[in-house]
């Protein structure tokens, strides 16, 4: 009975990802491209490498967590309000994130693939984070509300409990979290200045 929190939680990021392009299209959020490029392929390949240490039905949350992105990724180059002017900073982080994805591809270990993985998605993570904490409203907060959602069900299914079956959906969880923390800040730190 618990396999259909997995499928629940799927639909929803895929609406989540459908809600934030609706936003961009309205000219509410605008993705930070590199971010969301980056939270495409970290969460695929570690898709791979999970199921290939023989990862069931957890890894649907976490292909899902690449598939949304992948999306919006898309969908941002069809609208100009969708854009979001890219920093050195914004380059930096995409360049160290796909740096982490050549290092794993040297080693050709699941595990180690899964670790730099989640390197990588957690360096594309920074200018979002960064720009979600500064400009809160170019944010929409339903794919981070789902990846939360996404994350837990993929724990609450992971069988047996390994790093290869755990590991992506703990830190999509932790991450998440911090995203819509960004995005709320004004109500949960009421003492800060911005």
């Amino acid at each position: 009975m618990i396999e259909y929190l997995v499928y629940a939680a799927a639909a929803a990021t895929l609406l989540a990802a459908l809600a934030y392009i609706r936003s961009m299209f309205k000219g509410g959020a605008k993705p930070n491209r590199v971010s969301w490029l980056m939270w495409a392929i970290a969460p695929f390949i570690a898709v791979a490498a999970s199921a290939s240490s023989g990862v069931g039905l957890a890894v649907v949350p976490v292909f899902m967590a690449g598939f949304g992105p992948f999306l919006i990724f898309v969908a941002s180059f069809l609208t100009k309000k969708a854009y979001w002017q890219l920093s050195k900073f914004d380059y930096f982080c995409g360049f160290l994130s796909a740096l982490a994805l050549v290092f794993w591809y040297l080693t050709m270990n699941p595990n180690v693939a899964i670790l730099l993985s989640i390197a990588s998605d957690g360096l594309a993570t920074v200018p979002t984070l960064t720009k979600a904490w500064n400009y809160p409203r170019t944010e929409s907060i339903w794919p981070f509300a789902t990846g939360i959602f996404g994350a837990s069900a993929g724990l609450a299914v992971a069988k047996p409990w390994v790093f290869s079956a755990y590991a992506f959906p703990f830190y999509l969880l932790i991450v998440n979290a911090m995203v819509l923390a960004a995005i709320y800040k004004k109500k949960l730190f009421p003492f800060t200045s911005n």
